[in-house]
Protein backbone atom coordinates (compact mmCIF):
# COMPACT_ATOMS: atom_id res chain seq x y z
CA UNK A 1 0.00 0.00 0.00
CA UNK A 2 1.51 3.33 -1.21
CA UNK A 3 2.06 5.86 1.95
CA UNK A 4 1.98 9.78 1.36
CA UNK A 5 2.43 12.49 3.37
CA UNK A 6 0.48 15.78 3.94
CA UNK A 7 3.99 17.48 4.70
CA UNK A 8 7.08 16.73 2.11
CA UNK A 9 9.28 17.14 4.61
CA UNK A 10 7.48 15.01 7.12
CA UNK A 11 9.42 11.59 8.54
CA UNK A 12 7.74 8.43 8.79
CA UNK A 13 8.48 6.87 12.16
CA UNK A 14 11.45 4.09 12.05
CA UNK A 15 9.90 2.46 15.20
CA UNK A 16 6.10 2.33 16.99
CA UNK A 17 3.18 3.04 15.57
CA UNK A 18 2.70 5.24 12.14
CA UNK A 19 -0.74 6.65 12.38
CA UNK A 20 -2.32 6.37 8.57
CA UNK A 21 -5.40 7.25 7.67
CA UNK A 22 -6.64 4.59 4.81
CA UNK A 23 -8.39 5.31 1.66
CA UNK A 24 -9.67 1.87 -0.17
CA UNK A 25 -12.21 2.06 -3.52
CA UNK A 26 -11.97 -0.69 -5.32
CA UNK A 27 -8.67 -1.99 -6.56
CA UNK A 28 -7.27 1.30 -5.18
CA UNK A 29 -5.59 1.50 -1.42
CA UNK A 30 -3.65 4.23 0.19
CA UNK A 31 -2.72 5.35 3.37
CA UNK A 32 -2.21 9.11 4.35
CA UNK A 33 0.52 9.65 6.91
CA UNK A 34 0.03 12.29 9.57
CA UNK A 35 1.42 12.99 13.67
CA UNK A 36 -1.31 12.11 15.03
CA UNK A 37 -5.09 11.42 15.31
CA UNK A 38 -6.46 13.40 17.86
CA UNK A 39 -10.40 12.62 17.47
CA UNK A 40 -12.94 11.52 14.97
CA UNK A 41 -16.24 14.06 14.96
CA UNK A 42 -19.20 14.11 12.66
CA UNK A 43 -19.91 18.42 11.85
CA UNK A 44 -21.44 19.84 9.37
CA UNK A 45 -19.02 21.20 7.17
CA UNK A 46 -18.94 24.67 6.35
CA UNK A 47 -16.21 26.05 4.48
CA UNK A 48 -15.06 29.54 5.86
CA UNK A 49 -11.95 30.76 4.15
CA UNK A 50 -11.05 29.10 0.92
CA UNK A 51 -7.26 28.35 -0.01
CA UNK A 52 -6.34 28.19 -3.33
CA UNK A 53 -3.11 25.44 -2.38
CA UNK A 54 -3.32 22.48 -3.13
CA UNK A 55 -4.04 19.81 -1.14
CA UNK A 56 -6.23 21.91 0.91
CA UNK A 57 -9.65 23.34 0.65
CA UNK A 58 -9.74 25.75 3.18
CA UNK A 59 -10.93 26.93 7.14
CA UNK A 60 -13.60 25.30 8.34
CA UNK A 61 -14.93 25.50 12.32
CA UNK A 62 -14.66 21.54 13.18
CA UNK A 63 -15.77 20.88 17.13
CA UNK A 64 -15.41 24.93 17.74
CA UNK A 65 -11.84 25.34 16.44
CA UNK A 66 -10.68 26.53 13.27
CA UNK A 67 -9.76 23.72 11.24
CA UNK A 68 -7.95 23.04 7.87
CA UNK A 69 -9.77 20.91 5.80
CA UNK A 70 -7.21 18.98 3.54
CA UNK A 71 -8.49 18.01 -0.08
CA UNK A 72 -8.31 13.84 0.40
CA UNK A 73 -9.05 13.80 -3.67
CA UNK A 74 -5.51 15.71 -4.09
CA UNK A 75 -3.59 13.01 -2.30
CA UNK A 76 -5.12 9.97 -3.94
CA UNK A 77 -3.56 11.12 -7.26
CA UNK A 78 -0.52 11.82 -5.50
CA UNK A 79 -0.40 7.81 -4.59
CA UNK A 80 -2.38 6.44 -7.96
CA UNK A 81 -2.58 8.76 -10.84
CA UNK A 82 -5.69 6.93 -11.88
CA UNK A 83 -7.63 6.89 -9.11
CA UNK A 84 -10.50 8.71 -10.39
CA UNK A 85 -10.34 6.77 -13.46
CA UNK A 86 -8.48 7.46 -17.15
CA UNK A 87 -6.03 10.61 -17.52
CA UNK A 88 -8.50 11.78 -19.58
CA UNK A 89 -11.53 11.80 -17.03
CA UNK A 90 -8.58 13.04 -14.66
CA UNK A 91 -8.68 16.12 -16.80
CA UNK A 92 -12.40 16.38 -17.54
CA UNK A 93 -12.96 16.51 -13.79
CA UNK A 94 -10.55 19.54 -13.17
CA UNK A 95 -12.15 21.40 -16.25
CA UNK A 96 -15.38 21.35 -14.18
CA UNK A 97 -13.53 23.05 -11.20
CA UNK A 98 -15.16 25.90 -9.50
CA UNK A 99 -18.72 24.95 -11.38
CA UNK A 100 -21.06 26.58 -9.35
CA UNK A 101 -23.61 24.04 -8.68
CA UNK A 102 -27.40 24.68 -6.73
CA UNK A 103 -28.45 21.73 -4.35
CA UNK A 104 -32.20 21.88 -3.33
CA UNK A 105 -33.05 19.08 -0.12
CA UNK A 106 -35.07 19.27 2.56
CA UNK A 107 -32.82 17.20 4.66
CA UNK A 108 -30.14 18.49 6.86
CA UNK A 109 -28.73 14.64 5.81
CA UNK A 110 -28.28 14.82 2.87
CA UNK A 111 -26.79 18.51 2.46
CA UNK A 112 -24.39 17.75 5.12
CA UNK A 113 -23.34 14.68 2.84
CA UNK A 114 -23.47 15.80 -0.51
CA UNK A 115 -22.17 19.29 0.06
CA UNK A 116 -18.74 17.97 1.18
CA UNK A 117 -18.46 15.67 -1.72
CA UNK A 118 -19.14 18.27 -4.15
CA UNK A 119 -17.17 20.38 -2.83
CA UNK A 120 -14.14 17.81 -3.20
CA UNK A 121 -15.03 16.86 -6.27
CA UNK A 122 -14.37 20.80 -7.17
CA UNK A 123 -17.58 22.66 -7.64
CA UNK A 124 -18.96 25.75 -5.98
CA UNK A 125 -21.50 24.66 -4.08
CA UNK A 126 -24.44 26.63 -2.65
CA UNK A 127 -27.44 24.78 -0.94
CA UNK A 128 -30.70 25.52 0.46
CA UNK A 129 -34.02 23.46 2.49
CA UNK A 130 -36.73 24.22 -0.18
CA UNK A 131 -37.69 24.95 -3.51
CA UNK A 132 -39.12 28.32 -2.68
CA UNK A 133 -35.34 29.65 -1.14
CA UNK A 134 -33.79 28.06 -4.46
CA UNK A 135 -36.76 30.51 -6.67
CA UNK A 136 -35.89 33.34 -3.81
CA UNK A 137 -32.03 32.90 -5.15
CA UNK A 138 -33.15 32.84 -8.56
CA UNK A 139 -35.30 36.32 -8.08
CA UNK A 140 -32.62 37.91 -6.47
CA UNK A 141 -30.10 37.53 -9.34
CA UNK A 142 -28.14 34.11 -8.38
CA UNK A 143 -25.99 32.41 -10.77
CA UNK A 144 -25.68 28.85 -11.47
CA UNK A 145 -24.18 25.88 -14.29
CA UNK A 146 -26.64 22.98 -13.31
CA UNK A 147 -28.86 22.40 -10.54
CA UNK A 148 -29.43 18.72 -8.32
CA UNK A 149 -33.06 18.70 -7.09
CA UNK A 150 -34.56 16.54 -4.73
CA UNK A 151 -38.14 14.95 -5.65
CA UNK A 152 -39.66 13.77 -2.12
CA UNK A 153 -39.94 17.53 -0.57
CA UNK A 154 -42.78 19.17 1.67
CA UNK A 155 -44.75 22.42 0.26
CA UNK A 156 -42.96 22.30 -3.58
CA UNK A 157 -41.88 19.25 -4.82
CA UNK A 158 -39.05 18.77 -6.89
CA UNK A 159 -41.52 18.23 -9.71
CA UNK A 160 -43.55 21.30 -9.05
CA UNK A 161 -39.91 22.70 -8.52
CA UNK A 162 -39.15 21.72 -12.12
CA UNK A 163 -41.67 22.99 -13.78
CA UNK A 164 -41.59 26.73 -12.46
CA UNK A 165 -37.68 26.99 -13.19
CA UNK A 166 -38.56 25.62 -17.03
CA UNK A 167 -41.54 28.00 -16.95
CA UNK A 168 -39.29 31.65 -17.44
CA UNK A 169 -36.80 32.88 -15.50
CA UNK A 170 -32.71 33.05 -16.02
CA UNK A 171 -32.65 29.53 -15.36
CA UNK A 172 -35.07 28.09 -17.88
CA UNK A 173 -32.13 26.52 -19.85
CA UNK A 174 -29.82 25.22 -16.99
CA UNK A 175 -29.27 21.61 -16.39
CA UNK A 176 -31.31 20.15 -13.58
CA UNK A 177 -30.48 16.37 -12.33
CA UNK A 178 -33.09 15.02 -9.69
CA UNK A 179 -32.60 13.11 -6.88
CA UNK A 180 -34.87 10.41 -5.46
CA UNK A 181 -34.94 7.25 -3.25
CA UNK A 182 -37.50 5.89 -5.97
CA UNK A 183 -35.60 5.71 -9.19
CA UNK A 184 -38.00 3.48 -11.44
CA UNK A 185 -38.32 3.74 -15.11
CA UNK A 186 -41.86 5.70 -14.43
CA UNK A 187 -40.13 8.25 -12.29
CA UNK A 188 -38.04 8.43 -14.65
CA UNK A 189 -40.15 9.71 -17.53
CA UNK A 190 -42.18 11.91 -15.03
CA UNK A 191 -38.76 13.65 -14.81
CA UNK A 192 -38.33 14.49 -18.63
CA UNK A 193 -41.76 15.51 -19.08
CA UNK A 194 -41.74 18.23 -16.21
CA UNK A 195 -37.81 18.77 -17.49
CA UNK A 196 -35.24 17.40 -15.28
CA UNK A 197 -31.80 16.57 -17.31
CA UNK A 198 -31.66 13.41 -15.90
CA UNK A 199 -32.34 11.53 -12.53
CA UNK A 200 -29.84 10.05 -10.03
CA UNK A 201 -30.78 7.40 -7.14
CA UNK A 202 -30.40 9.44 -4.06
CA UNK A 203 -27.99 7.20 -2.35
CA UNK A 204 -25.82 6.96 -5.33
CA UNK A 205 -23.11 8.91 -4.78
CA UNK A 206 -20.69 8.27 -8.13
CA UNK A 207 -23.50 8.32 -10.25
CA UNK A 208 -24.44 11.81 -9.18
CA UNK A 209 -20.82 12.55 -9.96
CA UNK A 210 -20.81 10.97 -12.90
CA UNK A 211 -23.73 12.66 -13.88
CA UNK A 212 -22.73 15.76 -13.11
CA UNK A 213 -19.74 15.82 -15.29
CA UNK A 214 -21.13 14.11 -18.19
CA UNK A 215 -24.13 16.92 -18.06
CA UNK A 216 -22.21 19.89 -17.84
CA UNK A 217 -19.95 18.66 -20.41
CA UNK A 218 -22.80 17.89 -22.92
CA UNK A 219 -24.52 20.80 -21.90
CA UNK A 220 -21.29 22.81 -23.04
CA UNK A 221 -21.03 24.48 -19.80
CA UNK A 222 -17.46 23.22 -19.31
Amino acid sequence: MPLVTIDPSFTLKQEGQQPVLVFSDHEHTMGLAVDEIVDIVEEQLKIELAVDQPGLIGTAVVAGKATDIIDAGYYLTQAWGDWFGATNEVESRKSLEGKRVLLVDDSPFFRNLLTPLLSVAGYDVTSVESADKALSLRDSGSEFDIIISDIEMPGMNGFEFATAVRHDGPWAGLPLVALSSHATERDFERGREVGFTDYVAKFDRDALLQTLAQTLTTKGVA
